[in-house]
């Protein structure tokens, strides 16, 4: 059952959508709400997300502005269907998206104008630069045709301001526990040619827990100018991360023990997740064969990442009752995609591409044991090893040709198919290269039941197919071997609705996704290993409601449900191997809900609230620690003016710790959620 919070807050947002039903004459004193195609995640064409039969939703950078969102689970905690948590084994600057009921750091894609951001391994979401966001387009439910094996229950892509802008942002915060920071996002002088826009900011998080803390840098130079008949693009992006890691909180039994205090940090004293990046990419795009585009992007990145960190392997006061160790990782990241669209052959819509996306990585460090307060009362001094004695390596090589073509034969109906032939090659350490040529894609039809103006009731449906190979997070324990990929069938339907002269927007959706050989965490010898293991299905609904009210005030709720089901798949707990169907996913809650609103008037008063509902969910695989429903509530208020800004924002006021997201360090261990935070914010605009 959801709790009164959030029903009074859904109540609230469908009495605003009635409120406006029923007032035809002030909706007609106004013009239609006309909403631009600013969506290419699905397709790569600009498209309107009712345009398109997949489910899909655009967030403005203006309304990211307006809710104070400064992460992306500030950015996200209104999407239908997905779930953002806050920190995790990457550190308290990462997150651990759920997508259709499944929360794993590696199932998803994060893009970063246009580029896939972390390649061909694990989402770089530590490195995510949240500042001068023009929109985040968000794909739920795999991408197999323009993405390919990178994508697998979803796609979140951020695409950032163009050199082209012009406007200036300054701004400086600070908050509790330390926080605090400042950036400045200006357009520079134009130089031979060339427009450019810079992007820089400085911030220090902190954390209930003193020892918890993000230490960041971070610039992004974009530069642009026309040659010949198109136009060049060139971007810059460094990011210098410090991280002073959290602890997850062990679970003895049916729940989180209580002999471990809430903020409680193992980690031995000193410890650090250090992060540096730098990537660099360049795209040309030019008219080709009279009304075809021809678009071409490159991008190469460099990640150094150090780490001294560790956690509790036995919840007792014993000596050695903790296992860490310290890590050196450099990796490489290479991309590159060509293609070409025809925008409009009679009724077709074609696009036919190639790319490709390498990686490589080399991590060299040692194990070690010691001894750590159970309460937590102080981090023990631990020398860090000098010899660098284990070593994990990958290197991975992923090709595609694509296309796909849009059949548009009436106005009303459209059917969409592409198909993806995808070539992978991966070793390793010393082990053999392991190499799978397979097809992947998709087909999808939408029909518009009523079309009238920009008003409109359409009928989407879409199968997608696709394959990722297994995960990889460079861990120490003994070398597994390349992992078989992951492959998933999935179905959906829904129903896209606009109504009100476009201020009203309705969606909601059925889907089923049948997943086999899951990539799952286990124990080699006190350090994270993957495996595969069987077969899972994910089913559920999501239904999302958005009304744009007069006086620059917006309303939007939410509603999922999800059912995620092992099928075949059993798992050794103690030596004894374990049948595990039909029970539920761990992490993964039956009900989501959200509802919000936002009053962001270009001059005068602001405020925005949210109110998010997370059912319960298993923390287990066998379903024997069930964790309660929970609610949070977030708001800011603010003053606007013709060139400031001044505002406080609330994140958490509830005050919720509960468990969030599974540890893969150590067994049965949580990070919970941060605790209650304020923030005040100061800014000038040109």
């Amino acid at each position: 059952m959801l709790d009164r919070p959030l029903k009074l807050a859904v109540l609230a947002v469908l009495a605003s959508a009635v409120g406006v039903s029923q007032s035809p004459a002030q909706g007609n004193q106004q013009p239609p709400v006309v909403i631009p195609p600013v969506e290419i995640v699905a397709t790569r064409i600009p498209e309107a997300p009712h345009a398109v039969p997949v489910s899909i939703e655009v967030i403005s950078g203006a309304d990211l502005r307006a809710r104070g969102a400064r992460s992306l689970s500030d950015a996200l905690s209104l999407s239908a269907g997905v779930a953002i948590a806050r920190g995790g084994d990457a550190g308290p600057a990462s997150a651990v998206p759920e997508f259709w009921g499944l929360r794993e750091f590696d199932a998803f894609l994060l893009v970063v104008d246009d580029v896939p951001w972390g390649g061909a391994l694990n989402p770089a979401i530590s490195s995510l630069s949240m500042r001068d966001v023009e929109r985040i387009e968000v794909l739920r439910g795999p991408a197999p045709v323009t993405y390919g094996a990178t994508s697998f229950v979803g796609v979140i892509h951020v695409v950032h301001s163009s050199a082209a802008t012009r406007s200036t942002y300054a701004e400086v915060h600070g908050g509790n526990y330390g926080t605090g920071g400042g950036g400045v996002d200006f357009g520079l002088p134009s130089f031979g040619g060339w427009t450019s826009r810079l992007s820089g900011d400085f911030d220090r998080i902190g954390f209930r827990d003193e020892h918890t803390s993000i230490t960041r840098g971070h610039g992004l130079l974009r530069t642009e100018r026309p040659f010949g008949s198109g136009r060049f693009s060139l971007n810059t992006d460094l990011n210098v991360l410090r991280q002073n890691p959290a602890s997850p909180h062990p679970r003895v039994g049916n729940q989180l023990t209580t002999a471990v205090p809430l903020d409680a940090n193992h980690n031995p004293g000193g410890a650090y997740l250090d992060d540096d990046k730098i990537a660099i990419s360049a795209g040309y795009d030019r008219p080709v064969f009279g009304s075809a585009t021809w678009g071409t992007a490159a991008s190469y990145s460099y990640t150094g990442q150090n780490q001294f960190r560790g956690f509790l392997t036995d919840v007792s006061d014993a000596p050695d009752n903790a296992s860490g160790y310290k890590e050196n990782i450099g990796i490489n990241d290479f991309y590159a995609d060509t293609h070409i669209i025809w925008a409009s052959i009679s009724q077709l819509h074609l696009m036919a591409g190639a790319d490709a996306l390498l990686a490589g990585g080399e991590a060299r460090g040692a194990t070690f044991t010691y001894s750590a307060p159970l309460n937590g009362s102080s981090q023990p001094s631990v020398p860090e090893p000098n010899d660098l004695n284990l070593d994990a390596g990958n290197d991975r090589r992923f090709l595609g040709a694509y296309g796909s073509a849009e059949w548009r034969p009436v106005d009303r109906f459209s059917l969409s198919t592409g198909l993806r032939l995808n070539s992978t090659a991966e070793s390793r350490g010393e082990g053999a290269e392991i190499t799978h040529t397979r097809l992947s894609g998709s087909v999808g039809a939408l029909l518009g039941l009523v079309e009238r103006d920009v008003d409109h009731v359409r009928l989407f449906a879409n199968y997608r197919n696709t394959f990722k190979p297994a995960a990889f997070d460079f861990s120490l324990a003994e070398n597994e071997g390349v992992l078989d990929p992951e492959t998933s069938q999935s179905y959906e339907t829904g129903l896209k609705v606009r109504t009100l002269s476009g201020r009203l927007d309705f969606e909601a959706s059925a889907f089923r996704m049948d997943f086999e050989n899951l990539v799952t965490a286990t124990i080699v010898n006190n350090l994270p290993a993957l495996i595969n293991s069987g077969k899972t299905r994910f089913k559920g609904i999501e239904l999302a409601g958005d009304v744009r009210l007069p006086y620059s005030t917006s309303a939007r709720a939410t509603y999922s449900f999800h059912d995620g089901k092992f099928v075949d798949f059993v798992q050794d707990f103690g030596g004894v191997p374990t049948e595990l169907a039909g029970n539920r996913i761990e992490m993964s809650a039956r009900h989501l809900a959200s509802a919000g609103f936002t009053f962001a008037p270009e001059a005068g008063l602001l405020a925005t609230a949210s109110v998010n509902y997370t059912g319960d969910r298993f923390l287990n695989m066998r379903n024997t620690a069930l964790a309660r429903p929970f609610t949070t509530v977030d708001a800011g208020v603010g003053f606007r003016a013709n060139r400031f800004e001044f505002r406080v924002d609330g994140r958490n006021l509830t005050d919720r710790r509960d468990p969030v997201s599974e540890s893969e360090f150590g067994d049965a261990q949580y990070y919970r959620m941060p605790a209650r935070t304020l923030q005040t914010a100061f800014a000038v605009r040109y």
